[in-house]
């Protein structure tokens, strides 16, 4: 482990040492402000769950919850310096969110609004288990340098890596504070390093709200050719994980306006600690190891997008989320839409198909639809194997010039339904799921 962080190291720092031989973006710096950029986006987020069938987890009885729905309003704000000119050009930032709750809701859990610090049963003043919040702000400042094509950025940050990454599918987005270090100085080649000391959930107000210790990512992704790319990602989460991701995607033409691409991916997760996880079966909770991974065939022509993936965990605990150092998103896979599919020994098998109404002529016009069934899971306490199923539809029109170019509004339903030993403690429940978002994005300069 520490051998593969030394090394993505020393090829960051000889890739810096060479770049005087390839073009260098720092060179090209108009300046700090002329190359500044401010944005504001603006979104409405509604999430509503109807767990039609649900067991509690204290009394193990049948239940129904018929209302845990949040609607909220947000302006997410990133104002981003450019470099200052020079061998060496440095520049700044701001990021952050402000955001109120619409109408009189109180529910929480769904990641959407956080809670103030309120009592529990024994009397106790804790965070987070209050009423929601009427208005909040989050966010935070960062640093950034860059010398030929390598870029630093410290403070906060929204990142977007396979095995670290914020969780963006609610109101606000997750942020993480720390130092990303992204090279590009070999053709074809870029590599990613880092390390992270913070982690905010959408729904937290603390900036450490996971209560992070370390976590340090590294990475690499090469371009073959047009048709051929793959990466290899790892993080080390001090005290709980150590994860690796691999992906391999190739595209070939069959006709001027049809293509299909071959996608393998997969991950593989050590846990430093015991520890609970919802799938778990082994004894051995010092020993607990996951492996999942898919294989995906897609075939597209001109407004039609068809995927048949499949998708295989095994190990002796399913792909666990609550104990990395995210919100749940590091899991760049096929099979993922409200469920993951991602249980103890689990096989899924999924088909999505996308259609564009840019022929009809209403181009931004795109709807989705996908059914993923899983199989074969090991459930704890279980004689017999579990089961899921998921029927996802989503339709999304995005505005395509005129003053209100690039707003989107996005309408999301899944219908998820689970065996009933895959339901007490272990996953999501028997869920309807509605999610509407109207993003309104300003550009400020």
């Amino acid at each position: 482990m520490q051998n593969s962080k030394k090394l993505t190291l020393a090829v960051l720092i000889q890739a810096a040492l060479v770049s005087t031989a390839f073009a260098s973006e720092q060179s090209e710096s108009k300046g700090f402000v002329e190359d500044a950029e401010g944005t504001v986006l603006f979104r409405t987020g509604y999430l509503h769950r109807d767990k039609t069938n649900y067991n509690d987890n204290q009394t193990g009885e049948r239940k129904v919850v018929n209302d845990t729905s949040s609607a909220a309003q947000t302006a997410i704000v990133k104002l981003d310096s450019g470099f200052t000119q020079g061998t060496i050009g440095f520049g700044v930032g701001i990021i952050g969110d402000a955001s109120f709750k619409l109408g009189n809701n109180n529910n929480a859990g769904n990641g959407m609004i956080p809670r103030e610090a309120g009592f529990n049963d024994q009397g106790e003043y804790k965070k987070g288990i209050g009423d929601t919040y009427d208005h909040w702000a989050r966010g935070g400042a960062y640093v950034k340098a860059r010398i030929s094509n390598t870029t630093a950025v410290y403070g906060t940050q929204i990142l977007d890596i396979p095995v670290l990454a914020s969780n963006t599918a609610r109101l606000v987005p997750e942020y993480f504070e720390g130092l990303l270090v992204t090279s590009n100085e070999i053709d074809n080649l870029s590599l990613t390093a880092g390390k992270f000391t913070k982690n905010q959930y959408s729904d937290q107000i603390e900036t450490d709200g996971r209560n992070l210790d370390r976590a340090v990512v590294w990475g690499a992704k090469y371009k073959f050719s047009d048709a051929l790319n793959a990466s290899y990602y790892g993080v080390d989460v001090k005290d709980r994980l150590d994860r690796h991701y691999v992906n391999a995607n190739y595209t070939y033409t069959l006709s001027e306006d049809s293509s299909l691409t071959h996608d393998f991916s997969g991950y593989h997760t050590e846990w430093d600690r015991e520890g609970s996880t919802y799938s778990e079966t082994t004894d051995n909770l010092s020993d607990r190891q996951n492996s999942i991974w898919a294989v995906s065939t897609t075939y597209n022509k001109d407004v039609h997008n068809v995927m048949l993936a499949y998708q295989q965990n095994t190990g002796n605990t399913g792909y666990d989320y609550g104990e990395n150092a995210d919100g749940a998103q590091s899991i760049y896979m096929p099979n993922s839409y409200l469920s993951d599919f991602v249980g103890n020994d689990e096989k899924s098998v999924g088909l999505q198909y996308n259609y564009s109404f840019k022929n009809h002529g209403l181009p931004g016009l795109n709807w989705t639809s996908a059914f993923v069934y899983g199989w074969d899971i090991n459930v704890n306490n279980s004689d017999k194997e579990g089961q899921e199923r998921e029927f996802f539809n989503q339709v999304k029109y995005t505005v395509q010039s005129g003053f209100a170019k690039d707003a989107s509004l996005r309408l999301r339903h899944s219908y998820y339904r689970a065996s009933d030993n895959y339901q007490a403690g272990n996953y999501i429940g028997d869920t309807n799921e509605w999610r509407i978002w109207l993003d309104i994005p300003v550009k400020l300069f």
